[in-house]
């Protein structure tokens, strides 16, 4: 029976030291990714654009488990080729070894909710700049760089709001539909490496991006058009992408996973 017991107890994690690159990871929805898959014992790259303070936080999080050096902070703007180049290069760097898993989860919502007539072509290309451009970066890089033969793991993320056709999101869901189509033809693309290529879609998640200009009824409208009564969170999701990202997940490729409650 000790024997048993000593072999459970030193078990390898199900991802353990794979490494992750995880973009808009300081916040939210990322920011719950990146501790998940740590937590399952990936070695986690922790992507921000502005604010050092938050990613730095979530790194040290990561790191106050153990003396080994398991995540690192990356500032780099996803919309950007040379720095999305940057963020894999340096990926590498501090791990000595190619990504296992790449998990576009930085994107942009505009919080004025605009009609299509009154959205501006500035905030359109801010929208298609980091969801759809940033997104498209990030899977032209990994389908390059992830580690082939087993484990390799690309998950993009779009919206619930891709499949309801909000107004007021025009741009957004505009964003988020060809970020399904790219992971989609994505998969196929990457046949006969062993990578797989899925989409997490999610519905009203209670972050910072959901709660940026909406009026009270707007969510109270998410909270009842959700059979669970209620908005998701960001450790509803985080689960979901530590599945795919793993051994289990490998069978699951080319979809898009409406991760909502039942919102649509």
């Amino acid at each position: 029976m000790a024997a048993d017991s000593n072999a459970s107890s030193s078990s390898t994690l199900p991802l353990q030291d794979r490494v992750a690159i995880v973009t808009g990871a300081s916040r939210g929805i990322g920011k719950e990714i990146a501790l998940h898959l740590a937590s399952l014992g990936a070695k986690v790259v922790v992507n921000y654009t502005s604010n050092p303070t938050l990613a730095q936080e979530v790194v040290s999080q990561i790191n106050s488990h153990g003396s080994e050096t398991r995540s690192v902070a990356v500032q780099a703007d996803v919309s950007d080729p040379a720095q999305v180049e940057a963020l894999f290069n340096a990926a590498e760097e501090a791990f000595q070894a190619q990504p296992h898993i790449v998990v576009t989860t930085a994107g942009i919502l505009d919080p004025k909710y605009p009609s299509i007539a009154e959205t501006s072509i500035e905030d359109f290309d801010k929208a298609f700049g980091v969801n759809t451009k940033g997104t498209f970066l990030c899977c032209k890089e990994a389908a390059r760089r992830v580690k082939r033969g087993g484990g390799g793991r690309i998950i993009t993320f779009s919206s619930s709001l891709a499949a309801v056709y909000r107004p007021g999101y025009g741009a957004y869901t505009a964003s988020k539909a060809a970020v399904e189509a790219i992971t989609k033809i994505l998969a196929k693309e990457l046949k006969g490496t062993s990578i797989t290529a899925n989409c997490v879609a999610p519905g009203p998640i209670a972050t910072e991006l959901f709660f940026a200009g909406a009026t009270e009824e707007k969510i109270q409208a998410a909270i009842n058009a959700s059979p669970m009564e209620r908005l998701g969170e960001p450790k509803d999701v985080a689960p979901l992408v530590g599945f795919l990202a793993s051994d289990g997940g490998e069978w699951v490729n080319g979809q898009i996973i409406r991760a909502n409650g039942g919102f649509v």
